[in-house]
């Protein structure tokens, strides 16, 4: 996505001084109704923009000490090859049931989801089931704010401003700043509460998955205009305001939460043949090179007395020999009991057999 010139009020920049916004401890805001009043400054010197707000409990920042903001399938550094392809993997296994539970269920508007992928990935990001390439926004200060405090046990929460192109449609591409961007209440069934209560949009960049040159095109810093540092107070908002209660931006009677959640749970126990079968295969790479090595001390029956021969001997690493025996106790579970052991957990000890392989031939 193209990197924007934004523009502040004048005490806001002077506060920033020679400092980036991203890097920036964030602009410190004492009330609600202030944050209104700069949010309308800014959306006034940023008029090619439409302006859209993020809460969050804490501001997360890149090796480079600056906020990043990334989609979650993109999160991680580093972002291994295997990894975003098996996100991808669950993120199209997640679509395909999400249309079948939408047609069995005959929810309003599921002939358009089944054809249109950016609607499944939208549903799927705003009800949290899996990963997926977009990003969620508000244009509502309250909203944005409401999320910044949800369950926050800090002092102060951060509240930020992004510029995104204006929109023509609910699903709105933009080709010139490669984005774009989904109003959620335009496309989501009457059934889905939540982006009604949460006056939901999501972004991301335009005909990019899997492959990219470059991670940091990404990164929504890209369009970051402010910073703010709000207190989780009530006295931040004042006797004229309030924040939205978690009960409405999580209602609990959205049926389309339901959905979601059988959709989680299925797609997360679903086990593939060729995903064990390439786990097994390079589990026996780790379990014939522990063997080799531990017989160069003693005769060893099995895997287990040949990780204790290795850790009397000190020839690797305590917790390198503690996380293959974790992996060694997940084979014989999978092996034994495969029921029992869902994708996810497999996906993460194949992380770990790689990990171990890295580390036994360096």
């Amino acid at each position: 996505m193209r990197q924007i010139d934004s523009h502040l009020p004048d005490k806001v920049k002077r506060y920033f001084g020679n400092v980036s916004v991203a890097e920036s401890d964030g602009f410190p805001v004492k009330t609600f109704k202030d944050l209104v009043e700069i949010s309308a400054s800014i959306s006034y010197l940023n008029k090619d923009y439409l302006i859209f707000y993020r809460g969050q409990n804490t501001d997360y920042k890149n090796k480079a000490g600056r906020s990043t903001f990334y989609p979650t399938i993109y999160r991680g550094d580093p972002l291994r090859r295997k990894e975003i392809d098996y996100r991808f993997g669950v993120l199209n296994d997640s679509c395909r049931v999400l249309k079948a539970k939408f047609q069995e269920n005959e929810v309003e508007g599921f002939h358009e989801l089944k054809r249109k992928k950016l609607i499944q990935w939208s549903v799927l990001q705003h009800y949290e089931v899996c990963d997926t390439p977009l990003m969620d926004f508000t244009q509502s200060l309250r909203v944005a704010a409401s999320f910044a405090q949800l369950n926050s046990e800090k002092k102060e929460s951060y509240l930020y401003a992004f510029g995104l192109p204006y929109m023509t449609n609910r699903i709105a591409s933009n080709s010139e700043h490669d984005l774009v961007n989904v109003r959620l209440l335009s496309i989501c069934p009457p059934l889905a509460l939540r982006p009604y209560y949460q006056e939901g949009y999501l972004a991301g960049t335009e005909d990019i998955e899997s492959e990219y040159d470059d991670k940091t095109e990404l990164d929504f810093n890209r369009r970051l205009i402010a910073k703010f540092r709000i207190p989780n107070s009530k006295a931040f908002w004042g006797d004229e305001f309030s924040p939205i209660p978690e009960s409405a931006l999580y209602p609990d009677k959205d049926k389309i939460k339901k959905l979601c959640e059988e959709i989680r749970l299925e797609v997360n126990d679903e086990l593939e043949s060729g995903d064990i079968g390439e786990f097994l295969k390079e589990w026996s790479k780790v379990e014939r090179y522990i063997m080799a090595r531990a017989r160069d001390f003693s005769s060893v029956p099995h895997l287990a007395s040949a990780i204790r021969t290795l850790r009397k001997q000190s020839v690797f690493d305590e917790l390198l020999l503690k996380k293959v025996d974790s992996i060694r106790r997940f084979r014989n579970n999978l092996v034994h009991s495969p029921n029992e052991v869902s994708a996810k957990l497999l996906h993460h000890h194949m992380e770990n057999i790689e990990d171990v392989l890295n580390e036994l031939l360096l």
